[in-house]
């Protein structure tokens, strides 16, 4: 059983905190989620520079892309609802932020992990944006945004597409491929099941989950696109929950992300049955990349434990 998990995380101990995902060696199993302080590759070198093992960009499209009209973010007691609508440069102009992003990071000792998060509404569409980018370590497909018409999660829920798109982008990328994952489906399982059936190296769960505010002193929705996808600690029971599920049934390795913002969140995550964790809304706070690591790394020595032990333990105890 204990080799089963081994291979499934596909998470080798290096020196207490390293992990090698999909290929990708990072110094910790925290990484920057897509979407947050993403935009350039200098905001990127200074995430690397404050701890994280791995940095996302934001997503990036075809074409550059305006976003939904403000207000596109409401801050709640329970988290952030955000419609952005996917705002980007488009990929041609963006590839010299992604260069600055891998010379930075890659001067960086250990060298940390670029990621391109990008999204299209079709598989050439894709395929284009990765070529375009191809200085990137690894492309994380975003099939998961409830916001954007067209694209996101108007892709992710359907697994034939989204097998099509992973087929496209292993024929003709040759760096690992992420998909990253919407809960706003029936079952999560079956669309991360048709990823890794069409060869994607790992998935990430989850993306936003949809959701709503409206102004009771006037009775509008306060986002300008009326409804979003909730982020932060809101949505951590249900991440878990995917993360659980998924691996039950995957071979590939899971990337947990949602509502994480301290390292007792990342642990629950990695216990759930990810490999590494993703930190978004909680990276206002850049410190939150150096005390996430330090606190897993004194519970593994606490516990006498190695970090693949946690991976998937939840299962294990039954």
């Amino acid at each position: 059983m204990q080799d089963k998990d081994n291979k499934k995380a596909d998470v080798q101990a290096s020196e207490k905190l390293g992990v090698t995902i999909t290929g990708l060696k990072l110094a910790n199993p925290t990484m920057l989620a897509a979407g947050v302080l993403g935009s350039s590759g200098a905001s990127l070198v200074r995430v690397a520079k404050a701890g994280t093992g791995a940095v996302i960009t934001k997503s990036i499209g075809i074409e550059p892309k305006e976003g939904h009209h403000n207000p596109s973010m409401v801050e709640l007691e329970c988290g952030y609802i955000n419609a952005m609508g996917l705002p980007n440069p488009g990929y041609s102009n963006f590839a010299k932020e992604l260069q600055v992003a891998k010379n930075g990071c890659g001067a960086l000792i250990p060298s940390v992990p670029v990621i391109a998060s990008i999204f299209g509404a079709s598989p050439e569409e894709f395929v284009t944006i990765a070529e375009g980018l191809k200085v990137a370590d690894a492309f994380e497909l975003n099939v998961s945004c409830p916001h954007a018409s067209g694209f996101g999660a108007s892709v992710g829920t359907d697994p034939v597409l989204v097998g099509e798109i992973v087929r496209a982008m292993k024929k003709h990328i040759h760096v690992p491929v992420w998909v990253k994952l919407t809960p706003n489906v029936t079952d999560i399982v079956e669309v991360g099941l048709a990823a890794q059936k069409s060869g994607a190296d790992a998935v990430c769960a989850i993306n936003t989950v949809r959701a709503m505010a409206i102004d009771i002193e006037t009775g509008y929705p306060i986002l300008g696109n009326r409804f979003g996808g909730m982020s932060g600690p809101a949505i951590k029971p249900v991440a878990i929950k995917c993360v659980y599920d998924l691996y039950q049934y995957l071979d590939i390795p899971i990337i947990g992300v949602g509502g994480i913002s301290t390292w007792r969140d990342a642990v629950e995550m990695m216990m759930a049955g990810a490999s590494a964790v993703q930190i978004g809304s909680a990276a206002a706070d850049i410190e939150v990349f150096s005390r996430v690591p330090s606190g897993i790394g004194n519970f593994i020595e606490k516990k006498n434990m190695r970090i693949s032990e946690i991976v998937g333990l939840a299962h294990r105890m039954g």
